[in-house]
């Protein structure tokens, strides 16, 4: 890509109001835009790291035989009404009326959806378990939607559901998506804690999220020396025994047992001829979120520090006196990912932008380096000369 031809530019100072470090970085660095408080769009290069984040919760889903889908997002409220969340999550839930009078919700999360889907599908024990995850826009009342992209009222999540005809089926296949969370978590860049926590809206059991540390985050959580966590909400040991610290929370995993699916008659007839509610579970991940809470961990005084798992660029190659254009074709011919500053610009404006941009290799080409390149690492600022046949297959 032609960074005289990507939209938009770069930002020299950062957006009225704006306090967190992911906002204000993210803005000037052109990744997202503010259409209103909680309300973002992703630009070019916030979507190719949106999609790299996606891919990777996508591998692992999928290893983990779980199949992927698209559900509505306007949903009707008869189907709330069944589990009785169409009151009991007023406060979080956006509802409108059609031109037919009909009324309506946006989806703030789909484990009834699910279900309604599964109920007219769903026969005997040999249908289940049924495992299915999509990535999909959510809609969330909050009071107050600050923190950048970490806290919106349109936000993408990946949610997995998954339905079970046994008890111990269910709590296997929980376990299995807690150790594909945290290598999820892990391939991004982030330490992530599992933490116990209460269920909020959607459940009256403890549920487990994962979260990163950070100086910006929202949460307090107490980790012992196994490196578990338990939410400042329902801590109640004794705080010496622990580690105090403030963290993002990045994914969190519920257990329904039975309550839900029984609720909305989602039963299936086991190999004795018995009719059984399903167990049920949702496992969610919030991608923008992730990509927040990245920058909130890998910045530094001059910008953004990403990961190379998620970076929108492996390289960021500056042209210095008319220079670079053959090492980019070059790159291009490669299937090299790069974002070649092709400005009629100073270099210092160029790399300025550059380490604001933190792509994690910088590549610069000028009189200087002759027939070689500099690379420079984003992340230690280490800076040497190679030979374009090493960039070429590192």
């Amino acid at each position: 890509m032609r960074q005289s031809q990507l939209f938009p530019k770069t930002i020299k100072q950062a957006p009225a109001g704006a306090v967190a470090v992911n906002h204000k970085l993210l803005v000037r660095a052109g990744f997202v835009d503010q259409l209103m408080a909680g309300s973002w769009t992703l630009l070019p290069l916030g979507w190719r790291v949106i999609n790299k984040i996606n891919n990777i919760i996508r591998e692992e889903m999928n290893a983990t035989g779980a199949e992927e889908v698209l559900m509505p997002l306007m949903h009707p409220k008869e189907v709330w009404e069944e589990t009785g969340r169409w009151n009991s999550a007023s406060e979080i839930m956006y509802k409108l009326r059609d031109v037919r009078e009909k009324d309506l919700a946006l989806a703030f999360t789909h484990e009834e959806i699910v279900l309604d889907l599964v109920r007219k599908h769903l026969q005997s024990y040999s249908d289940l378990p049924i495992k299915i995850y999509h990535f999909s826009t959510k809609f969330r009342n909050e009071p107050r939607a600050t923190g950048g992209i970490l806290r919106g009222r349109e936000f993408m999540m990946k949610d997995l559901y998954s339905l079970h005809a046994t008890e111990e089926d269910f709590w296997k296949y929980y376990e299995e998506v807690k150790e594909a969370y945290l290598k999820i978590f892990s391939r991004l860049g982030l330490n992530a804690i599992m933490t116990e926590a209460s269920g909020g809206v959607f459940t009256d059991k403890h549920t487990h999220e994962f979260q990163v540390e950070a100086v910006s985050g929202e949460d307090t959580i107490y980790v012992d020396k196994t490196g578990k966590g338990i939410n400042k909400e329902i801590f109640a040991g004794t705080e010496a025994e622990y580690k105090k610290i403030t963290a993002i929370e990045v994914g969190n995993i519920f257990a329904f047992g039975t309550y839900y699916s029984e609720k909305m008659g989602v039963y299936f007839t086991d190999k004795d001829g018995n009719k059984k509610p399903v167990w049920f579970g949702s496992y969610g991940i919030g991608p923008t979120r992730v990509m927040g809470t990245i920058v909130e961990v890998f910045h530094d005084e001059k910008g953004i520090v990403w990961p190379e798992s998620v970076a929108p660029y492996k390289y960021h190659l500056i042209g210095l006196n008319g220079k670079g254009e053959d090492l980019y074709r070059k790159l291009q011919d490669n299937g090299v990912e790069v974002l070649f500053d092709d400005r009629d610009v100073s270099a210092g404006e160029k790399f300025t932008d550059a380490d604001l941009i933190g792509i994690p290799f910088r590549l610069v080409v000028s009189d200087k380096t002759g027939d070689k390149v500099e690379i420079k690492n984003r992340k230690t600022g280490e800076t040497k000369l190679e030979s374009l046949n090493v960039i070429l297959h590192e």
